[in-house]
C-alpha cells in the first residue's frame, strides 16, 4: 500500500484533491493532502515572506510524518506549481520516495524559480518586472471567474467546479514564484511518472516527438524509470474526472505506464525523417545562409513557394527541418511544377520563441525574393503545424507580391497552456484583413480535439468575412499525415493543394 502525499498548483489549497483522495482512500491506501503555507486556510502563514522553501519545507514535513516503519511506499504527487515544493522536498527525502507523479506540469530545473513556468507570457514578464524591481513581497491576485484560462485549459470543468475553485482560490505570494528551486541532484534517481491533460495540449506522442529531434536535454524522459500518462481533459483533472485520475495514480504507483523511445531508436524512424511519400527529381540545394534553394531549370525568373517547418523544436535538432524529407519533398514538388522551391530554418525553439521566429521568416522570404532567378513579384508561403500562428503577419494586410498561402494541419491559435492570449499570433482574428490572398488549408480528419478546434475557428473566421479560403480535406489523415498516413488518401491532397498553389502563382 502507498501513502500520496499531494500537493497543488497556484492558487489552490488541499480541497481540490478531496475527490480523488477518497477513492484513493476506498482502495486502501493512505492520502495527505498537503495544506500550503501562506495559501491553504488550514496553514496561515506566520511572516511577511513565504516562499518556494516555505512549500518545500511543507512537503517534507508531510514526509516525515510517514511513519519508517508502516512499510508504505510514498508517492509524491505535484500539479502544476506544486511540482516545485514536491521535487525540493523529493531531493532531501530521496531514499523515502518511490515515485514523483508529475501532474500536467514541466520539469522544473535546478536554480530556476516557478517564474519561468507562470504560463502567461505578459504576466510572467509583468512578474519579472516587479522582482527586478525589489518587489518580492506581497501577493499575485487569483485569478477571477472567467481568467482561469491563462492558467490552464478549463475543459471538462463544470460551472460548479469551477465555481468551486474561483470561491476557495487564495492569492500566491511572489516569493514561491521568484525564489530558485535548489536541488543536488538526488531527486534524479526516484521513479518518475508524468500525467499529461491532453486537452491542455499535453500528449504522449506530442512528448514523443519532442524526443524524437534529439534533444540530450529530453533523453532523461526515456529512462527505463519514467513513464507516461494521458488523460483527455483540461488542467484540471483532480476536478473534472478525479476517479480517472485516481485510477492513474493507482497505476503510476504500480509502476505501469507509456515508456517513450529513446532519439536515434532503430526500431521506428522518427515521423519526421521518413521518406516524403512523392517521386520527385533529385534536385540538389542551395543554401543561402539559413535557406535552401531548389531551383528548377528555367530561362525565366520563377514564382517561388517558401515552406515553413513547424515547432517549437529544440534548438540542437539534427538535422535541421529545413533538410527534414517533407520540407525538402515539397520543396522538390514545387521545383517540378516550376517553381522555386525553398525551404528555411527559424528559432522556434520554444512556445515563447514566436516572436523571433517570425523576424526568422521574414528574412528568409527576402532572401528567396533576392535570388535572380526567382519572381520577386510571385511568391507563396506554406506553413505546416507549429508554425501556423505565424501566418498572422502575412495574413496581416499582405504584400502585394505574396500570391497565395498555404497551411498543412496547422495550429491556428494558441493552445490554452501556451500562455499566449495577449500575443498577435491569432490568424483567425487576423483573416479579416487578408483581403483577397487566397489561402489553401490542409485539414487532417484525425486532427487531435485542441488543434481541430483552432482550425474550425478559422474557417468559420473566414466565412465570416469572405475570405479565399480553399479547404483540402484529408478525411483519415492525422497530424503529419505526409508520413504517417496511406499515401493513397494523403497524395491526391498533396496534389490538389498543390496545382493551387501554383495556379494562384502563375495567373
Amino acid at each position: 500500500m502507498q501513502v500520496f502525499i499531494m500537493v497543488a498548483g497556484t492558487f489552490t489549497g488541499a480541497h481540490v484533491w478531496q475527490e480523488t483522495a477518497a477513492r484513493l482512500v476506498a482502495a486502501g491506501h493512505a492520502v495527505h493532502a498537503v495544506a500550503l503555507t501562506g495559501i491553504d486556510p488550514a496553514r496561515p502563514a506566520v511572516s511577511a515572506h513565504v516562499g518556494l522553501e516555505t512549500h518545500i519545507e511543507d512537503v517534507i514535513a508531510a514526509i516525515d510524518a510517514v511513519d519508517v516503519t508502516s512499510g508504505r511506499q510514498i508517492v509524491l504527487v505535484g500539479h502544476d506549481y506544486g511540482i516545485h515544493p514536491v521535487l525540493g522536498a523529493a531531493d532531501r527525502r530521496a531514499e523515502r520516495i518511490a515515485r514523483v507523479v508529475y501532474l500536467d506540469c514541466g520539469m522544473p530545473q535546478n536554480g530556476v524559480p516557478p517564474l519561468a513556468a507562470v504560463p502567461d507570457q505578459a504576466l510572467r514578464a509583468q512578474l519579472a518586472e516587479r522582482a527586478e524591481a525589489g518587489e518580492r513581497e506581497g501577493v499575485l491576485a487569483p485569478p477571477a471567474h472567467d481568467e482561469w484560462e491563462r492558467w490552464g485549459s478549463t475543459a471538462d470543468l463544470g460551472e460548479a467546479a469551477l465555481e468551486r475553485l474561483t470561491a476557495l482560490a487564495a492569492p500566491q505570494p511572489l516569493g514561491t514564484l521568484l525564489q530558485p528551486l535548489r536541488l543536488t541532484g538526488a531527486v534524479a534517481a526516484v521513479p518518475v511518472t508524468g500525467v499529461l491533460c491532453a486537452r491542455n495540449g499535453a500528449s504522449i506522442d506530442l512528448v514523443q516527438r519532442l524526443v524524437d529531434f534529439g534533444d540530450p536535454a529530453l533523453a532523461v524522459l526515456t529512462a527505463p524509470q519514467v513513464t507516461f500518462f494521458e488523460l483527455p481533459t483540461g488542467h484540471w483533472p483532480m476536478l473534472s474526472c478525479p476517479a480517472a485520475l485516481a485510477d492513474v495514480l493507482l497505476r503510476a504507483a504500480d509502476g505501469e505506464g507509456h515508456r517513450l523511445r529513446p532519439a536515434g531508436d532503430d526500431a521506428q524512424t522518427p515521423a519526421h525523417l521518413r521518406p516524403f511519400p512523392l517521386d520527385v527529381p533529385e534536385l540538389p540545394r542551395e543554401r543561402r545562409s539559413h535557406v535552401d534553394l531548389y531551383v528548377p531549370d528555367s530561362e525565366a525568373p520563377a514564382p517561388a513557394v517558401v515552406f515553413v517547418h513547424g515547432g517549437p523544436v529544440p534548438a540542437g535538432a539534427r538535422p535541421s527541418p529545413r533538410e527534414w524529407p517533407t520540407l525538402v519533398g515539397y520543396a522538390r514538388l514545387a521545383a517540378a511544377n516550376g517553381m522555386v522551391g525553398a525551404t528555411l530554418d527559424h528559432r522556434l525553439h520554444d512556445i515563447a520563441d514566436y516572436e523571433r521566429a517570425a523576424e526568422d521568416i521574414a528574412a528568409g522570404v527576402e532572401l528567396v525574393r533576392a535570388d535572380a532567378r526567382v519572381d520577386a513579384e510571385r511568391i507563396a508561403l506554406w506553413f505546416f503545424s507549429g508554425s501556423g500562428l505565424l501566418t498572422t503577419d502575412w495574413l496581416t494586410r499582405p504584400p502585394a507580391w505574396l500570391r497565395c498561402l498555404a497551411a498543412s494541419y496547422p495550429i491556428l491559435a494558441p493552445l490554452p497552456a501556451w500562455g499566449m492570449a495577449g500575443s498577435r499570433f491569432h490568424p483567425a482574428r487576423a483573416v479579416e484583413q487578408a483581403g483577397r490572398l487566397p489561402v489553401v488549408l490542409l485539414r487532417a480528419g484525425r486532427e487531435t480535439p485542441e488543434i481541430a478546434a483552432t482550425v474550425d475557428a478559422f474557417v468559420t473566421a473566414s466565412s465570416d468575412c469572405a475570405a479565399r479560403l480553399e479547404v483540402v480535406d484529408v478525411p483519415g489523415g492525422h497530424h503529419g499525415f505526409e508520413t504517417l498516413d496511406a499515401p493513397e488518401e494523403t497524395l491526391p491532397a498533396m496534389h490538389q493543394a498543390m496545382r493551387s498553389v501554383v495556379t494562384h502563382l502563375t495567373s
